[in-house]
This record gives structure tokens, C-alpha cells and sequence, in this order.
């Protein structure tokens, strides 16, 4: 079975952050998800403006909270959840990722709220490593960073043709995961 690196944005407020996390995961072959309340309007104009045409070519998933992005990463990945926060003590570029991690990322403000980094699915928390006098980086780039360190410890392996099945822009999942639904 073939799994793909997934990438989890947690409430993200800022749609270009999420048009160039559409076009990220476009270019590694990850699946975007994006947990619910979103800062803004995901229609697929929005869509098409933020991610230009890409989000034909990638996997976006939207959650109505945390718990179903949860077990649907579960069932559909290693099942493993890195959180990435700045308190952290661990740098991410010390994990060996699996096909299938999941790289959790807060929203731009306030980054993870406590009862996610809490949560005991999560397997580890992560940061990574910039300059003191910096407070974080932009949530795209964070995300683009870690994608990239987890792909390219899996040397940057290909999709095989038709990996990506026909499907609307965006899944919405419900209550039913098993019956995902356009939003």
C-alpha cells in the first residue's frame, strides 16, 4: 500500500499560507488537511486564486475538528503525529519519519492549542531550529521545511502514474468518515 506523507493545518487564518501549502504538497505528493474553523472562506475560487491551478494535483482534506483529522490520518497513514511547536526540545530533523507521518502544524497566531500537544495521539513534538531573536516562521515555510526533510529521507521517491484518485478539490470529512463529502 502506498502511503503518502500528510500535512495538518490546525485552524489556519491566513488563505495564502494554504495556497502555498496546495502547491507543497502538489510538488511532494502529501495530502494537505485542514482542521475546521478555517480564518476564511474555502470555495474553489478561493481555491484556484490561493493554490493558482494546483489543487488539481494535490489532496486536500477538511475536518470538522481534530478528532476526526485524527482518525483519519490514522486509518490512512502511520498513524505517528508529530506536532510542531516552538517550545519544543526536539529538533524535527532528529526523527526518521515513515511513509505516512503526520506533520501537525498550528494556526499563525497561536500555534497548537495545549489539548492538542496534550493529546496522547500525538507522538512527539518537534521544532525547528532558527535564530533567538526570531519568533517562527511562516506556516507555509515551516510546512514546506518538514515535508521536505521527511520526503527527502524517503530519497525523494516518485508517485506512480494514477496515484492520485478523481475526486472534488476538496474532501470534507464528516461525522462518517468512510463517506467523505464535498464541502
Amino acid at each position: 500500500m502506498l502511503r503518502v506523507f500528510h500535512v495538518m493545518f490546525h485552524e489556519p487564518l491566513i488563505p495564502p499560507n494554504t495556497g502555498n501549502a496546495i502547491r507543497m504538497v502538489a510538488a511532494t505528493g502529501a495530502a494537505l488537511h485542514l482542521i475546521e474553523p478555517l480564518g476564511f472562506v474555502l470555495t474553489d475560487a478561493h481555491l484556484r486564486r490561493a493554490g493558482l491551478d494546483y489543487h488539481d494535483l494535490s489532496r486536500v482534506f477538511l475536518h470538522s475538528n481534530f478528532e476526526m483529522a485524527a482518525q483519519f490520518v490514522s486509518r490512512h497513514g502511520s498513524g505517528r503525529i508529530f506536532a510542531f511547536a516552538g517550545q519544543a526540545e526536539q529538533s524535527f530533523s532528529e526523527v526518521t519519519y515513515e511513509e505516512g507521518d503526520t506533520l501537525l502544524f498550528g494556526k499563525e497566531t497561536t500555534g497548537l492549542p495545549g489539548e492538542v500537544l496534550t493529546d496522547p495521539r500525538i507522538t512527539g513534538s518537534v521544532r525547528i531550529p532558527m535564530l533567538d531573536q526570531i519568533r517562527s516562521l511562516n506556516l507555509s515555510n515551516s510546512a514546506a521545511v518538514a515535508a521536505y526533510e521527511a520526503w527527502r529521507q524517503h530519497g525523494y521517491r516518485s508517485m506512480p502514474p494514477g496515484w492520485l484518485p478523481p475526486q472534488t478539490p476538496v474532501r470534507r470529512i464528516t461525522g462518517n468518515p468512510g463517506k467523505p463529502t464535498a464541502p
